[in-house]
């Protein structure tokens, strides 16, 4: 059995404007599905000590872990074991920099979103993605995170295949996560963690150890690796 099993991309209306998300429906719909833990990662904020202190101990069968989603130059970082927001950090040369002082782990949400969507880099002016995973792995953006998430609940399963092929690559660790705004969709994919996780500070520390893997199947009773079982997706047709 799993030690946590974590939807590490959750936004609440408490830190997302573009959320419906109550806290309290959050816990809720996760102890429905069988999670046992949230990683709440709310746009460039956290949720501040003061709102978190209570709302842990008033939902004591689930571990929640105060994350962050950053808007940085390179995309969007999920930053887990962060202090805080800081200047500078919207450039992920410095969240970097500022991750390595604090012992946090830094992923790359999402990193390929529309990427098969010729229309979405024709808006852009730019001609369609039609980089090999072996070419997307050489990306700056890879360089510069620990993990990278494979399975995004608001991403078609060609983007999280190719993402989790790119991951492959680097032998970097995958993630997963709905992304969910409201309560459609937690609990979908998800990170499960070997140990029985009791701390922010022992969540972080298993993270760098890389013992944790992407999960799927868990609302419908079949939580599974997704790592081992991904089914072979065509990246371009």
């Amino acid at each position: 059995m799993p030690g946590t099993v974590i939807d590490m991309h959750l936004h609440t209306l408490k830190g997302a404007s573009d959320s419906m998300l109550h806290p309290d429906d959050l816990i809720t719909e996760a102890l429905r599905v069988g999670l046992t833990g949230v990683n709440i990662t709310e746009h460039d904020r956290m949720w501040e000590s003061w709102d978190l202190a209570p709302f842990r101990k008033q939902h004591p069968d689930m571990f929640v872990n105060n994350g962050m989603e950053v808007s940085t130059d390179m995309g969007h970082i999920l930053a887990i074991g962060l202090k805080g927001y800081a200047s500078g950090i919207r450039r992920l040369e410095k969240l970097r920099e500022l991750a390595d002082e604090q012992g946090a782990f830094l992923v790359v949400a999402h990193p390929f979103r529309h990427f098969f969507d010729p229309v979405h880099f024709k808006r852009e002016g730019k001609k369609p993605f039609d980089l090999s995973p072996e070419q997307a792995a050489r990306l700056p953006v890879f360089q510069l995170v620990h993990g990278i998430e494979v399975l995004n609940g608001c991403n078609t399963p060609r983007e999280n295949y190719f993402a989790l092929n790119v991951a492959k690559i680097l032998g970097k660790p995958g993630t997963g996560g709905s992304d969910a705004h409201s309560t459609q969709g937690i609990g979908y994919f998800a990170a499960v963690f070997d140990e029985a996780l009791e701390s922010p500070e022992q969540m972080v520390e298993e993270m760098h150890k890389g013992r944790f893997h992407p999960g799927r199947g868990l609302p419908q009773g079949n939580l599974n690796n997704y790592w081992e079982t991904a089914e072979p997706i065509p990246f371009y047709e």
